[in-house]
């Protein structure tokens, strides 16, 4: 057990290990995630410096470690079949033949054109002699906003958060959670280029999509943080966003655009908890955290319905359990599930309603004491008066949980009331 876990251990159990326990417990209301260990298997490392581009476009991808014999090709994510196993892979179908690129070293950048394909998750792929395998994922944004009804935000600026990427190679991590000051985006995942917990947040609900044949428009933050992007535009694009993964960073733009979006009646999804709790200023490539959300009066439970308390990095994961709630009836219908039953798996971070989630706010289910200290990781459901509907998971992850039967019913459930305005 490492040192940050005995001393959560001890504020757990009512003990004092002076200013340490201290810290360990302010660490734990800040939110913290471990570092994937890494595989160290061989890899080319490569990076799109954008988060999103646009279909057609000639993007530059920039090559960050040496390489012999590199060949590159591009995949979409979601169109496979199976589960992705390991935490340094990921898994696709081509949209573009393999390209031999030959010697290559760092700081080469290689002119990349994307086609007119559906908006989704990608990635280039690179094998080099030796064994090298490296990734470099982007979103490719529709043409327009609103080419279909519902869109699903990534998480982008979270993903660079949680990169222990060191960048420089002088054995500082770049990243905050690492003691450094900033993070930046367009530079290589660790683990080969994978993003941060792919396997768990993102993969999963993806192959659903893209399974089901759902037309959806895949953005990212950046996104959401242009100029142009507004709440307005956002209401007349979609009925309903999408937020799959752990959207803990967001930027004070993103946030006045998604709120004014539910103020004019769109409709929210959030199938992961800690979500718009850091308040993230990017200046071009740097990002920095400034302050919670809620401790400049804009509380994130005012918009998500709950919001974050604790994380004890999946020690004691549990299931939900379902509540008495009105709309507890529809949501779980077909799924055999009612008050009192259990489902699925959550926990690793956790949040739960405040004095400031919207009137009528609902507990569709808990997690129960959830961390040992006896607080329960609530999901949630509210409507407003404009018909504004919105729905949080409260935990980690129903994303990932869609690959159950009864968890899959349910977001069906959701997605029948929320993007197709079924009442």
């Amino acid at each position: 057990m490492g040192r940050i876990a005995v001393l959560a251990l001890l504020v757990a159990l009512g003990g004092s290990a002076g200013p340490a326990a201290e810290h360990a417990r302010l660490r734990q209301a800040d939110g913290h995630d471990e570092r994937l260990a890494p595989t160290n298997r061989p890899t080319v490392e490569a990076a799109f410096p954008r988060e999103s581009y646009a279909p057609g476009a000639l993007a530059r991808l920039v090559v960050w470690t040496a390489g012999a014999h590199v060949s590159l090709q591009l995949f979409r994510a979601g169109t496979e079949t199976e589960s992705v196993k390991a935490r340094d892979v990921m898994l696709g179908m081509p949209v573009t033949p393999v390209r031999h690129i030959g010697t290559v070293s760092r700081g080469r950048w290689i002119r990349v054109r994307l086609g007119a394909w559906p908006s989704g998750l990608y990635f280039a792929r690179l094998l080099g002699s030796g064994g090298k395998v490296g990734y470099a994922p982007f979103v490719l944004r529709p043409r327009r906003l609103g080419e279909a009804s519902v869109a699903v935000v990534f998480s982008t600026m979270t993903w660079q958060a949680y990169n222990f990427h060191d960048d420089d190679h002088n054995g500082t991590l770049d990243t905050w959670y690492a003691g450094a000051p900033h993070a930046r985006l367009g530079r290589p995942f660790e683990n080969r280029g994978v993003i941060p917990h792919y396997k768990h947040y993102e993969q999963p609900f993806v192959r659903w999509l893209v399974a089901g044949g759902r037309a959806v428009d895949y953005l990212s933050d950046a996104d959401l943080d242009a100029a142009s992007t507004t709440g307005m535009r956002l209401a007349n694009a979609y009925r309903l966003i999408i937020f799959p993964g752990h959207h803990e960073y967001v930027t004070q733009h993103e946030f006045d655009a998604v709120t004014a979006y539910r103020n004019r009646g769109g409709h929210l999804m959030f199938l992961s908890a800690n979500n718009f709790f850091w308040r993230t200023v990017k200046q071009g490539q740097v990002l920095t955290r400034t302050q919670r959300w809620r401790r400049v009066h804009r509380p994130e439970a005012a918009l998500v319905g709950a919001q974050y308390f604790g994380n004890d990095r999946g020690q004691h994961q549990g299931p939900w359990v379902v509540a008495d709630a009105p709309a507890a009836e529809w949501i779980f219908a077909g799924t055999g599930l009612e008050p009192g039953s259990s489902f699925g798996r959550g926990g690793i971070e956790a949040d739960a309603t405040t004095s400031s989630s919207p009137r009528g706010t609902q507990v569709l289910a808990r997690i129960q004491n959830i961390f040992g200290n006896g607080r329960d990781a609530e999901m949630t459901y509210y409507e407003l008066p404009n018909g504004a509907k919105v729905f949080a998971a409260g935990a980690f992850t129903l994303a990932e949980g869609v690959q159950s039967p009864q968890v899959e019913r349910m977001i069906e459930n959701l997605w029948s009331r929320l993007a197709d305005d079924l009442t």
